[in-house]
């Protein structure tokens, strides 16, 4: 079984607005593993973005218990949880901001210098391919489409080498046929690279391409479907049907 990168118990999330508690997130279970899609699903005010903030150390939950690769998050101050972020965690978000005075190349090594590491052209180099711009190196972004710039963000993001990509809305300004190409890469990315992929989306259909969809309502899970499962109980079923054969000419 694939080794558990996300697990969380009874997560809320409470602010207060004037005299009122608002419950952003209220008990949330969840666990996630590596080389694994889980899409999160719900209308605007289910706590999605709640939800991604906290999984994603950006936030800290007022309740509960959080584990990122093992490490207990909850409570941590600021600075604590910057440092777990780095060491785990890419980002890639509905709007690409990418510099626009800097190369393909240079945008996506710029997480490096936050962290004092130079690039390596050679491994630069191999995550371009990986996501198809391997022939954009020198291009500024103004020279890229907006499927391709999608491309530079999520290269950015897996140059710092995260075990988990936390992607909000990263089809959201794109076209259905880009979105797809996008969803697509994330499934190989999973699949070769054994990365956890966590993405919130409006797009149910996009969600559904997901190992496993959860939706939100009021800051609760309300369902959680486990497509990964039925692709592979369909698969199974299909393998053990019989073959049927043509009739025999002249009969």
């Amino acid at each position: 079984m694939r080794d558990i990168i996300i697990e969380a118990h009874g997560l809320k999330r409470y602010y207060r607005r004037g005299s009122e508690i608002v419950k952003a997130l209220d008990g949330v279970d969840i666990t996630i593993r590596q080389g694994e899609i889980v899409a999160i699903l719900g209308p605007s005010g289910s706590g999605k973005t709640t939800l991604l903030n906290l999984l994603s150390c950006l936030d800290a939950p007022t309740e509960g218990m959080l584990l990122v690769a093992g490490k207990s998050v909850a409570g941590l101050a600021e600075e604590a949880l910057v440092e777990v972020r780095r060491g785990i965690l890419g980002f890639v978000f509905q709007q690409f901001s990418l510099m626009p005075t800097l190369t393909v190349t240079e945008n996506v090594e710029l997480p490096l210098m936050f962290l004092n590491r130079r690039g390596d052209p050679k491994k630069t180099r191999e995550i371009l391919d990986a996501v198809g711009l391997g022939d954009r190196a020198d291009h500024l972004p103004r020279e890229l489409s907006g499927g391709q710039m999608q491309r530079v963000a999520i290269a950015r993001a897996l140059i710092v080498e995260p075990k988990i990509l936390v992607a909000d809305e990263p089809t959201g300004n794109l076209d259905k046929a880009t979105g797809e190409s996008i969803i697509a890469l994330f499934k190989r990315l999973a699949t070769e690279n054994g990365l956890a992929i966590l993405l919130t989306t409006h797009n149910a259909v996009f969600g559904h391409e997901a190992d496993r969809v959860i939706t939100l309502e009021d800051g609760r899970i309300v369902k959680e479907e486990n497509f990964a499962e039925e692709r592979v109980a369909e698969a199974v079923i299909s393998d053990c049907l019989p073959l049927k054969h043509s009739s025999s000419i002249g009969t």
